[in-house]
Order: structure tokens, then sequence, then C-alpha cells
């Protein structure tokens, strides 16, 4: 993908260049977050690779040091406080800077019957939903603010909107953080823009748990496209986001979810 722009005395850019840009991407050793690793990795950035089991990052972590970019690969738990405060003084340390940070970690357990969700489960899911990326964007988004400035993506979903029943706390934490995005944006700005990736549903290795014949019928009737994303195609949002592509948008959720009817 190459989106080229006339600059100064006519020479042609590529508006989604990140060469000597450093990004990271909690989640990033898998599914949605591992594509836009390699997404970054492709043009040019070095990446902070950060999930819960490090062996996973270091495996995405060696696939872009293949790509000719340097890579780190850190252990984190997404609801933890000083899990976030930990990252961003590793990512500083390391590179020096953090001009892109995509938010991408998120957990949507499965329970029973709404009255049957315990208070444990609750917790969890709005920590690693909502309360990690909103201390890990704090933490990033002023020392961005502070600099040279950057670019924060959030990783929300259509659950948000539109919350099944069995998603009732994913879904309201993820609603949190489209109100994070659009109160963070006019917080941070005007050197830090903040967007957020609204996906529905994409094909990762979590869908290996579905029943893909009952999905794919529900998806021709449901779905504008008439099927479920694939992993791939998160990267185009991503990039306009995270790049010279996006220059003049901040405050925005954008849905990447096959256009529900």
């Amino acid at each position: 993908m190459r989106r080229l722009l006339a600059g100064k005395n006519g020479i042609m850019t590529d508006l989604f260049d990140m060469t000597g840009k450093v990004a990271v991407v909690t989640g990033g050793s898998r599914g949605l977050g591992r594509e836009m690793v390699l997404a970054f990795a492709d043009r040019g950035a070095d990446v902070v690779i950060a999930s819960r089991k490090l062996e996973n990052c270091e495996a995405v972590a060696d696939e872009v040091r293949e790509r000719g970019r340097n890579a780190l690969a850190v252990a984190y738990h997404a609801a933890s406080w000083q899990g976030a405060d930990d990252l961003a003084a590793v990512a500083y340390r390391t590179f020096g800077a953090v001009d892109v940070l995509v938010n991408n970690a998120g957990m949507s357990p499965l329970y029973p019957s709404v009255e049957a969700i315990s208070e444990d489960l609750y917790d969890k899911v709005m920590g690693v939903n909502l309360k990690g990326p909103f201390r890990l964007s704090a933490i990033v988004g002023t020392r961005m603010a502070e600099g040279n400035g950057g670019s924060i993506i959030f990783v929300s979903s259509v659950a948000s909107q539109r919350p099944s029943p069995s998603e009732l706390v994913y879904g309201a934490a993820k609603a949190g953080v489209n109100a994070l995005t659009y109160g963070l944006a006019r917080t941070l700005g005007p050197k830090v823009r903040v967007n957020c990736i609204v996906p529905g549903p994409f094909l990762t290795d979590i869908s290996k748990a579905w029943d893909l014949d009952a999905f794919e019928r529900s998806a021709r009737a449901g779905f504008a496209l008439e099927r479920g994303g694939e992993p791939h195609e998160i990267v185009g949002a991503a990039l306009d986001f995270a790049t010279a592509a996006g220059s003049y948008t901040t405050g925005t959720t954008l849905n990447v979810d096959g256009g529900p009817r």
C-alpha cells in the first residue's frame, strides 16, 4: 500500500512511510496486533511487541528483525497499572521515543448468564480493556505531547455500539475506550492525534473456536460484504491513523466491520 503526495519542491512523499518511527503495540503477538506490527515494520518502523506471553512476543519480534527492523518483546499484563508504567519506561529506555501507540490488547470471556458474572470477571474485563489502555495512553501520550508528538490508536469493538447478551461487560469497557478516544484527542492535542478502530468479526485465531458454518450463514445475512474480515484487512485503517496519511484526523472512531445491515 502506497499513497503518494507531492511535497516541497515537487518531491513525491509516501504518506505511509514510518522510517525512523517507533511503535508500541499491545496484544501484538497474534491476530490483528501481529498484522499491525508487521505492517509497521514493513514501512520502516521499529516495534515494541507487548503481550502476556513473552515467548509469543519474541516470535513476532524475530519476524520484525527478519524485515531489517529493530524489535523489543515485552511481557505485559494489560490490566496492570504498574505494568503500563513499566512498559512505557522500557520502550523509552530502549528506543528513546514512542511515535505510535496501539492499544490492541483485549479480552471477552464467556459467562453463562448476566447474573452469573462475578466481580472478578467484571474487574478483569474492565482492567484489560479500559484501565490499562487508559494508564498507558496517559503516560505515553503526555510524553508525546511534551516532545515531538505522535499517534495513539485504540482498538475497540462493534460490541461497544451493539453489545450482544454475551458481551455486556466487554461492550461497556470498549464503549469507555470510544469515550477516551474523543477525550484524549482534546487533552493531548494539538501534537498528539488519538483515534480508534472499531472492528467487527475478524477471522483471527480466536475464530477457530467458532461454529464457522453458522457464522458464514449469519454473515451472508447480516453484513453488506457477507463475510468476516481477514486479519490483514485491519492494516489500512491502522496505517492511516499511524502515519501522515491521517494527519488531520483525531478524535475519530472508524468502524471496520463489513457493513452490518
